[in-house]
């Protein structure tokens, strides 16, 4: 089901949750692990859901699951079965369900839509967990790309996915490997986003417009855009793809804060984007699914919330 296209047919865009994993750490959790928040679903699944549930409170249309660096070879290597890696793989939909139905139950849904999740796959530098999501710099043939990514996109379906993201891709070849393979499962939908290299291109070098266009005739993309990137670049990115594409933009950037690898940590808070003033900015450009990635908070999430209750109530459209 396009739930993006439905919620925009209402509403003036989709709102989209923030980070999980660098939210689990605020929490006190360690996630020194190639599987990442992925690491949560055998050790502490609640912790997982109690966040589904923070976002959801917070005003998030799009609940995100736990997956993103969620392998059946991940797993194995850190001492599961290929069975178990399985049945984890899927109980990060599961989770992200059970959330809903839980916020659901204790909520009225009052100028909202009803919250879909996203079962969030990572691209292959993301397996590698060494960074190469920022850079691109790995290559891998169509076949190998499919070997990565069906697996994946079958357990995640089977546990009740029907919407699917795939998310921080640098390599414009990798998404259009992606799409390719998503025309074998056309009643899932799905957004691409990539990681940005700089205002105008993703990490391979090619012009984040370019990727826009080269996406647009797979019927099944309900979305394309930008996460897991530097905020003060995503204005221009959104002007730059938002010229003569036919689908909706999607942003969800970092905080704005820098990862230092010498001590592995955040620094330079005082670049912490304001997302209020943000979401209206990036909406105003054109983008018509707006959340955060690493770094951002419910809080976050909330002000993005609240920006589209007040157009709403300013916008003849929306009374």
């Amino acid at each position: 089901m396009n739930y993006i296209k439905n919620i925009l047919k209402e509403y003036p865009f989709v709102i989209l949750d923030g980070a999980l994993a660098t939210e689990l750490e605020r929490a006190g959790f360690k996630l020194k692990s190639r599987l990442w928040s992925a690491k949560l679903l055998s050790e502490n699944p609640d912790a997982i859901k109690n966040i589904h549930l923070s976002y959801l409170e917070a005003g998030a249309d799009c609940i995100t699951t736990a997956s993103y660096q969620a392998t059946i070879d991940g797993f194995v290597s850190e001492g599961f079965t290929v069975k178990e890696a399985k049945k984890l793989i899927q109980s990060s939909v599961t989770l992200a369900l059970k959330s809903i139905d839980e916020f659901i139950e204790k909520n009225q849904l009052t100028y909202r839509p009803y919250p879909f999740i996203a079962a969030s796959i990572g691209c292959y530098g993301a397996y590698l967990a060494n960074g190469s999501e920022y850079s691109g710099n790995y290559t891998l043939t169509f076949a190998d790309y499919r070997n990565f990514y069906e697996s994946r996109i079958e357990l995640l379906h089977e546990a009740g996915a029907n919407f699917l993201a795939f998310e921080t891709f640098p390599r414009l070849d990798e998404a259009l490997a992606v799409a390719e393979i998503m025309k074998s499962y056309n009643n899932i939908h799905y957004w691409i986003s990539f990681t940005a290299k700089d205002k105008k291109s993703i990490p391979d070098g090619k012009l984040f417009s370019d990727c826009v266009k080269a996406l647009l005739v797979y019927k099944n993309l309900a979305a394309v855009g930008i996460n897991c990137s530097d905020p003060e670049f995503i204005s221009s990115l959104i002007e730059e793809a938002n010229t003569d594409t036919t689908i909706p933009i999607i942003v969800y950037p970092n905080s704005g804060e820098i990862f230092d690898t010498t001590c592995n940590c955040w620094t330079k808070q005082e670049r912490c984007v304001d997302f209020s003033m943000a979401s209206q900015e990036w909406y105003n450009k054109g983008a018509r699914l707006i959340g955060g990635c690493c770094r951002t908070t419910p809080e976050d999430i909330k002000k993005i919330s609240n920006f589209r209750k007040r157009l709403m109530a300013t916008t003849p459209l929306y009374f």
